[in-house]
């Protein structure tokens, strides 16, 4: 039930909203004309107004202003018998969710008064999931509330303030680097360069010149002297992203930068005093390569000193809803659309998806939606094809699972929520979008017990 505000100054018209309104389960307030529904605006919580265009004194234009000015995400509707393409375009212009012309069809106005309160609706969430994301982030861009999540963050608390060298573990696109680069804006070099290179990404040759820099004449194309990225970093941080990828060669030459504290540049035998805290990735095991002798064993331990290892997407399922709400703003304004809302469809289908591709795939996919998407929400068919085609909630490449009715569906999600929280109801319930009342009543009604009390059930 939604709370609507019907201003209009015939007395008849307002008796018929208000009892079509009513019929459709929604509390209604009235106000004879503009100056009462401004009123009524600064001491009611209202969902939508809807309000005649051409009122006396104060106009249905004016009534949108102030309900804009008091309060941006209520939804506006304005109705008139006089309609004039300027008179829409300039309410649509000032914010209103739509316009309709008298006389109206009861089921056409009904089904529009829907669409605005479940676009209120949808905006709320958004600025819930966003206050949650000022609150929960933390570290910058490190966004998630799931216990996974937070024990990153801790140890990040933890570690930052040291130099100690530090190995963060995780697959590809679950947001080692800004895991690094949290642990350097806590850091005390956190005024300092941040410098980051992905060591995969070059063939050794260019990558000894990228890390340790060269002098003139080193080798062809050397035409001058250029410094490396530990002098770059001097001071600041050194993330080598992908340091299982590095050949021999350089792992020697890295050994010696972390035990001697210094470099030389290709071609010269000078060393060069630096001063660099290296914190290290990889999405491989360094251990299995050490056995393999891929990966120097001394290096290793150099590294290993402290490991973050980083969960991936599909273990902290309860994070995907705060990351979508994170991704879309930045999205829509890098492509020139309008902020979208997500539909309850789409934020199941992203609940229900393994993905593979971690952080940021999610990062991609939201990206394809915001462009792709018709209306000021996103659906389902906006999404990548693979995302609507793999299996819920599986490992990459699971079969999909059986068919189950919407009860069984709820219980699944809930007791998976539970579990994932560590079985914090108050969490729960804000993840869930409910209200712990109904949570409780939920869990009896599916027989849900904490784990601590099920051996108590008979």
């Amino acid at each position: 039930m939604a709370v609507i505000l019907v201003v209009d100054n015939e007395h008849s018209v307002r008796l018929t909203l208000s009892m079509l309104l009513k019929a459709a389960g929604h509390q209604v307030l009235e106000a004879a004309d503009g100056r009462a529904a401004i009123e009524k605006l600064r001491d009611e919580l209202v969902s939508l107004v809807v309000t005649d265009l051409k009122m006396a004194d104060v106009s249905g234009l004016d009534v949108l202003r102030e309900t804009k000015a008091l309060r941006p995400e209520m939804e506006v509707i304005l109705l008139t018998g006089h309609g004039t393409i300027e008179s829409a375009v300039e309410a649509m212009r000032l914010g209103a969710f739509d316009y309709v012309t008298k006389p109206f069809e009861p089921p056409e106005l009904l089904h529009r008064v829907q669409n605005a309160l479940e676009r209120h609706r949808l905006v709320g969430e958004v600025r819930l999931l966003r206050q949650q994301i000022r609150e929960q982030r933390g570290f910058g861009t490190l966004v998630g509330r799931s216990p996974q999540i937070q024990r990153v963050t801790e140890m990040i608390s933890r570690v930052a303030a040291t130099d100690t060298t530090i190995l963060i573990e995780g697959e590809s696109g679950t947001g080692k680097e800004l895991v690094a680069r949290a642990i350097h804006n806590e850091s005390p070099r956190a005024d300092r360069p941040f410098v980051a290179i992905n060591c995969a990404a070059l063939p050794e040759t260019l990558l000894e010149s990228e890390l340790f820099g060269h002098v003139k004449g080193a080798f062809t194309g050397a035409t001058a002297t250029k410094k490396g990225l530990f002098e770059e970093a001097d001071h600041g941080t050194l993330f080598l992203d992908e340091i299982g990828d590095t050949s021999t060669a350089i792992q020697i030459k890295l050994l010696r930068v972390l035990q001697e504290r210094e470099i030389r540049r290709v071609g010269s035998n000078a060393p060069i005093k630096i001063n660099v805290r290296v914190l290290t990735a990889t999405h491989r095991s360094l251990e299995e390569l050490v056995r393999e002798g891929r990966f120097r064993e001394d290096l290793f331990y150099r590294l290993n000193v402290i490991t973050i290892p980083l969960p991936p997407l599909r273990d902290r399922r309860g994070d995907i809803p705060l990351l979508a709400a994170h991704f879309l703003e930045p999205a829509a304004k890098r492509l020139g659309k309008p902020l979208p809302t997500l539909s309850q469809e789409a934020l199941n289908l992203l609940l229900e998806y393994s993905w593979p591709g971690n952080v940021r795939e999610l990062e991609n996919a939201i990206e394809r939606a915001v462009l792709l998407a018709q209306q000021d929400v996103i659906f389902p068919g906006d999404f990548p094809p693979n995302l609507r085609r793999t299996a819920p909630l599986g490992e990459p490449g699971a079969a999909p699972s059986k068919l189950m009715r919407l009860d069984e569906m709820e219980r699944a999600h809930i007791l998976g929520t539970l579990e994932e929280l560590g079985w914090n109801q108050a969490r729960a319930a804000e993840i869930l979008g409910i209200g712990r009342n109904t949570l409780w009543r939920k869990l009896k009604e599916y027989g849900i017990q904490p784990p601590d009390r099920r051996s108590e059930a008979p």
